[in-house]
């Protein structure tokens, strides 16, 4: 029998022994999705920043705007495969498929955008994301105008750079933590 791999290379605290806010909220994304994402567990490592991180990502990915729900996790899902995030590609796929209703999308924004079954201002929209993640150095104002020609305005950019530019943290410290994707998510919204 094959031993199960450990979730992260650091510690993993037990949800009873969380401090009751976090514990609260793993609790609660538990009774909402039937399980602990992983990412959950592992974070609640260093509980300050488990709440910074948490709050930042609320932030830019539960907020209204211009940007569908759907729309911002391809922006994590296409960033996470070019920085090699399996925890972010497999998870965030999922909820990529159930927001985006397409059992599809996720698999294919994921291997190559550019040819998946998108409309041109997601493409767009990942084109700017994309070179956000590698090379943010290099956005300049046709950046910005191309992306306004697509109907985004400089709020929505600016959301697109956060999202890529989060997720670069995010995606770095799942690899370095050797975060395992939850096995739940190989299934959702298929």
């Amino acid at each position: 029998m094959t031993a199960t791999p450990s979730i992260s290379r650091f510690p993993v605290p037990e949800i009873k022994d969380l401090p009751d806010d976090i514990r609260e909220r793993v609790l609660a994304v538990q009774e909402k999705a039937g399980f602990v994402p992983n990412v959950f567990l592992v974070l609640a490592h260093r509980p300050d920043e488990f709440r910074a991180f948490f709050a930042y990502h609320d932030a830019l990915m539960e907020k209204p705007g211009n940007l569908t729900k759907a729309e911002r996790e391809m922006i994590v899902v296409a960033t996470s495969n070019a920085n090699q995030c399996q925890y972010c590609v497999i998870a965030h796929g999922a909820i990529l498929r159930i927001r985006a209703k397409n059992p599809r999308i996720a698999d294919q924004v994921a291997v190559n955008y550019r040819k998946a079954d998108i409309t041109p201002r997601q493409k767009a929209m990942l084109d700017f994301a994309m070179k956000v993640s590698a090379r943010a150095q290099e956005v300049d104002d046709q950046d910005f105008d191309m992306l306004q020609q697509h109907g985004f305005t400089q709020d929505d950019i600016w959301d697109i750079a956060g999202i890529a530019a989060f997720f670069g943290l995010s995606n770095r410290m799942a690899n370095v933590t050797s975060m395992r994707p939850n096995d739940e998510f190989y299934a959702m919204g298929r």
